[in-house]
């Protein structure tokens, strides 16, 4: 069976040190954490960044400083900067990681309620905007899917031609508002995604490990990090994003498969 694609969520925009003491904020926090990370086994760093004090942003200043921190200690890493950005961020804020020409960038494809009064839109015009800039660039977009109506948003764009060539999806389980972490809603997702895509599994606080299992039982990737889970085991703090990787990496190994380099990654995702 073809080897396994780790993506590390190395920060995200919500968890807070107060979490996990060892959620990253500063640029060599940053860089450490993606070092981990890398060092364990991810071949994308997908990437959020943050102020010093924690204040999710999306500057194109704070993500260069990053980006390039990264680059220097985990070579040929693919980084994957995030323009969902944190919820109430305009377009303008979100779309500023893609002036600095990154391989891949992430590319939400439908709204989500969040929990209480916190919306994350993404309408139609939004996201094809988003898709017209990526391509503009020579972007790839990672799909990311919350539920299945956000599948059918893809295959219309793709008729379209508005998102072109291999699609790539992320399949995010348990974010609230979204589809759940079960084995039959997993199922339900993996099967209503085009043929000849490619797709990561990612599931939220407890079920980040199970849906990292099914989806190397099922031919498909792994994401882990702190963005979506901050625990190794039931009660158990991760010390660091590396330790996510490595039990990513277990798990694979453990279901008869390997793990993919990033170049191996680029190869499949058609990342020039």
């Amino acid at each position: 069976m073809e080897k396994v694609m780790i993506t590390a969520a190395i920060c995200g925009a919500e968890v807070m040190k107060v979490h996990n003491e060892h959620v990253p904020y500063t640029v060599e926090e940053i860089q450490q954490e993606a070092l981990r990370a890398y060092n364990a086994g991810a071949a994308i760093i997908h990437l959020h960044v943050r102020e010093d004090d924690g204040t999710p942003t999306q500057s194109k200043d704070r993500f260069d400083a990053c980006m390039k921190a990264i680059r220097s200690v985990c070579g040929d890493v693919i980084i994957q900067p995030s323009t969902g950005g944190a919820a109430g961020m305009t377009n303008d804020e979100r779309l500023q990681p893609l002036e600095l020409n990154p391989e891949m960038a992430t590319l939400d494809l439908g709204t989500l309620n969040f929990g209480g009064d916190v919306i994350f839109v993404n309408t139609e015009n939004t996201i094809i905007e988003f898709a017209n800039r990526m391509n503009q660039r020579g972007v790839k977009p990672e799909l990311e899917i919350f539920d299945r109506s956000m599948i059918n948003m893809g295959l219309r764009l793709a008729k379209k031609g508005i998102l072109t060539g291999d699609l790539h999806f992320n399949m995010v389980m348990g974010v609230n508002g979204g589809i759940g972490g079960s084995l039959s809603e997993f199922a339900f997702l993996a099967d209503s995604l085009p043929a000849g895509s490619t797709y990561t599994g990612t599931g939220i606080g407890r079920y980040q490990f199970p849906a990292a299992a099914m989806s190397v039982i099922n031919g498909g990737h792994v994401r882990v990090g702190f963005e979506d889970n901050i625990y190794l085991g039931k009660g158990v703090k991760a010390k660091s994003n590396g330790e996510l990787v490595e039990k990513a990496v277990r798990i694979a190994k453990e279901l008869g498969r390997d793990i993919m380099s990033p170049s191996e990654a680029r190869q499949m995702l058609g990342l020039k």
